[in-house]
């Protein structure tokens, strides 16, 4: 289960009346020459001016004024008509951006789901068959996928340095800090496999707790095939995140889609027609990783780029890596931590409960990833407006408006189609009835959380992109922190489930709030001429 959320006001200058204005350029690659507006000349001519000169482009007209003509007319029409024209081109701009994010981020959706949905089959195949496995699936995604969560450092690091090598025009460079990042990722896989196969057992049975030993050997079991995939995992994870990088979102959507039929081919064979259960799941699910890593460093490949190109990072480059992501482990350890403990808590008040959420965990897992790719276009886009080649603070903004309107109604339609699923056809998942009623305790904190966390994607992607690490480590932290006090204060008080996922909207909520704050202030990345702590080459490890 990979669990990974404005109306912004825009800060236009005044616009002189005698200068000409240009329509903002659409994202574009950093590696093409700028665009060349093929320009025409006509003569208008009225009753009252002298000609008026007019230049064409593929966006519009713009319009330079007269040499000469009636002074009194030009005062009083010429800022009229060069603040329609600009309100004209801004709204047209916006709407070409919002089309562009949609191309990009429509593929880039299909690659946050498959991880959801991998783990959605496994909850839906074995719930039918047994309520006592479908318990021990809470604990084992803890250490399966939001393990994966917590190495989400690896991703949001690749995807920013390789976009601002991109905003630089340097492809050498770009193909070392590929390098390097792949063997940090081949790295950690090969912990994590050491750790899953001689400490699983372990880690389990002090998460579960005494109550729930009857479900540790099914978890372990789970656990332990599915660790057999790590090194591919995050080998795979660091390919997909370059590509992404360099705006390419449909090379690794054909990777996942192949590797979730490998999935639901599987656990059809293995769960339904063997009767494997939850270890035949593991093993469909283990399987599917490791085709879609082979797939991801296929195309990367194809780009141009070596994925068997493996270099140690020297000592400045593993302090450059850990400027970046040091602060997002701690956002990332945040996030995974907080939802881990409100599994063990879950865990703790009873099978029934911990199986019902475990479904509702699961499908919020599946829509709340709807929004990662706003934050990831974010991290692919923004750079080059905020530090490249081509800077421009006011195409951020506009950028951020784009991502935050799309983020809005995305927010309202996955959280309604999320919340109605388990409400109106929660035997897709299990038939016990103390089930099911333990789930509809929840449905509408399950909507509230859920509807926010699009544009919170959009927000905390652009300070990502700004890296602006410190903040927002510090954020994170901070709503983990009162988040857990919140939720162990509920819990004690015996709120039960529905104490668990109130915990989660304002853990959810606080994230919003904080990072529109910082987005919105006079002093921000985004309306800031100077980049001053924002200077990529000045950045501190926190």
């Amino acid at each position: 289960m990979n669990l990974k959320t404005m109306a912004l006001h825009s800060h236009s200058a005044h616009l002189p009346t005698h200068k000409r204005f240009s329509r903002p350029s659409a994202l574009h690659n950093p590696f093409q020459t700028s665009h060349v507006f093929r320009s025409s000349v006509r003569y208008d001519s009225n009753q009252t001016s002298f000609p008026v000169l007019v230049a064409r482009n593929k966006g519009g007209r713009r319009l330079v004024t007269a040499c000469m003509g009636n002074a009194d007319s030009e005062e009083e029409e010429e800022p009229v008509l060069v603040a329609e024209k600009k309100e004209e081109l801004v709204e047209r701009s916006l709407w070409k951006q919002v089309k562009d994010i949609v191309m990009f981020s429509g593929p880039a959706t299909g690659l946050w789901i498959c991880g959801p949905l991998m783990s959605l089959i496994s909850t839906a195949v074995i719930g039918q068959a047994s309520s006592t496995e479908l318990a021990a699936l809470g604990p084992g995604t803890v250490f399966c996928d939001n393990m994966n969560l917590l190495f989400m450092f690896l991703s949001i690091a690749t995807s920013n340095m390789v976009a601002t090598a991109l905003a630089k025009r340097d492809k050498k460079e770009l193909q070392h800090q590929i390098s390097i990042l792949l063997f940090v990722g081949l790295t950690c896989g090969v912990l994590m496999l050491l750790f899953t196969q001689f400490h699983g057992s372990w880690a389990l049975t002090a998460f579960a707790g005494p109550k729930n030993a009857h479900i540790i050997p099914a978890a372990s079991k789970y656990v332990q095939i599915r660790g057999l995939a790590w090194p591919a995992i995050l080998f795979g994870l660091v390919a997909q995140s370059a590509s992404l990088g360099m705006k390419d979102s449909l090379g690794p959507l054909k990777a996942l889609v192949v590797a979730s039929v490998v999935n639901g081919l599987g656990h059809v064979v293995l769960c339904n027609f063997l009767h494997y259960g939850i270890t035949g799941a593991a093993w469909a699910t283990m399987a599917s990783q490791i085709v879609a890593a082979g797939m991801m460093i296929e195309a990367l490949n194809k780009k141009g780029f070596s994925a068997f190109s493996i270099s140690v990072p020297s000592p400045r480059e593993c302090l450059q890596i850990f400027g970046i992501a040091g602060p997002v482990f701690v956002t990332m350890f945040s996030k995974v931590a907080f939802y881990s403990l409100m599994t063990y808590f879950a865990t703790a008040m009873g099978t029934n409960i911990v199986a019902a959420h475990q479904v509702m965990i699961q499908m919020y897992g599946m829509c709340v990833v709807w929004g990662e790719p706003l934050s990831q276009t974010a991290q692919s886009f923004m750079p080059e407006l905020l530090y490249g080649v081509d800077r421009s603070l006011e195409k951020a903004r506009m950028l951020l408006k784009s991502l935050v309107i799309i983020g809005a109604i995305l927010g309202l339609a996955i959280g309604a189609i999320g919340m109605s699923v388990p409400w109106l056809f929660p035997n897709i998942f299990t038939f016990d009835l103390k089930v099911i009623q333990e789930m509809h305790k929840v449905l509408f904190l399950f909507f509230l959380s859920l509807s926010i966390t699009p544009c919170t994607h959009s927000l905390e992607g652009t300070l990502l992109a700004g890296r602006d690490l410190t903040f927002i480590s510090f954020s994170m932290s901070s709503c983990f922190s009162l988040g857990a006090l919140l939720l162990l204060l509920l819990n004690s008080r015996g709120f039960g489930l529905p104490g668990c996922w109130f915990a989660l909207v304002g853990f959810q909520w606080a994230r919003f709030f904080l990072a529109l704050r910082r987005l919105l202030s006079p002093n921000g990345m985004l309306h800031t001429e100077e980049l001053g702590s924002y200077n990529v080459g000045k950045l501190k490890a926190t």
